[in-house]
């Protein structure tokens, strides 16, 4: 039988606070990216680890705080620990793959291209390989209509994350950048998840392993979270990061000011010149 497919379980606490964790992820992503090409001197491999690893993390916890929300009224929903840990080292690698081109190589239209194809379906593959690490008394099916438009919507949201992040300096302008990035994710994430339908085996019992929800996502949330409230610490206390703009070029004048200075004979050497004379 088809079994009863909700995805609001709580009602708009899930996808508020997904929506929230994936705007996290992205600003703080956006930002790193931003810090390494505005300072040579940086670590440029650094930040842009930094920033994959956010957005990254921001994504996957907007899925799986998403799907505590996700519900089958006829079978109890578990997932399998090892699938969904593997689903968040999928999302950190296929966005750092992105970011890193554009990182070394910039936003040139097949660049671009590339990298928004690669990080897109890298994200569109995450949340399949988590959705996979479901467990429950019955088959989940999808329909390839929405499939389709759930990949297109991930490379599209991709691919401006990752054009917006060498193009767009300013704080607010990168903020109003994540906001756009939140909606699109969490778009790509719901309309994938109109695609599910469930027919479940057998109402009377049946056994199946992996851990509930709230044993498994809430204590795995943890991890993610705290690294990206790290990463708002890293970015709030560098001006750089959160200004965008460099530090202030030295006077043009100041070589020769110094240069004179150096120059400028000192008290002793003009006294014993005197007494020479």
């Amino acid at each position: 039988m088809d079994g009863t497919v909700d995805g609001f379980r709580y009602g708009a606490v899930t996808p508020v606070a997904a929506y929230l964790m994936a705007c996290l992820g992205g600003a703080l992503g956006l930002r790193c990216i931003v810090r390494s090409l505005l300072d040579a001197q940086s670590w440029k491999a650094g930040w842009l680890t930094l920033g994959a690893a956010s957005i990254g993390c921001g994504i996957w916890t907007m899925h799986f705080i998403a799907m505590i929300g996700f519900h089958v009224e006829e079978t109890r929903v578990r997932y399998d620990a090892a699938t969904t840990v593997l689903s968040l080292v999928v999302a950190v690698a296929v966005v750092g793959v992105g970011v890193f081109i554009v990182g070394y190589r910039g936003t040139g239209g097949v660049t671009l291209a590339v990298a928004g194809a690669v990080t897109g379906l890298g994200v569109a593959g995450m949340h399949y390989l988590g959705m996979a690490a479901m467990r429950l008394n019955g088959d989940v099916g999808y329909d390839p209509v929405g499939v389709a438009l759930s990949v297109l919507i991930a490379v599209g949201a991709a691919t401006a994350a990752l054009w917006s992040a060498v193009t767009i300096r300013g704080f607010l302008t990168s903020l109003g950048a994540s906001l756009v990035m939140g909606v699109a994710v969490s778009g790509m994430h719901y309309t994938g998840m109109a695609a599910v339908s469930v027919h479940v085996h057998d109402t009377n019992g049946g056994t199946w392993a992996g851990d509930s929800p709230t044993s498994l996502l809430l204590p795995m949330l943890l991890g993610p979270v705290a690294f990206l409230l790290l990463a708002g610490v890293v970015v709030m206390f560098d001006p750089l990061l959160v200004t965008g703009e460099r530090s202030p070029a030295p006077r043009p004048d100041a070589p020769a000011a110094n240069s004179a200075a150096r120059h400028r004979p000192s008290w002793r050497a003009a006294r014993a010149s005197a007494r020479e004379r």
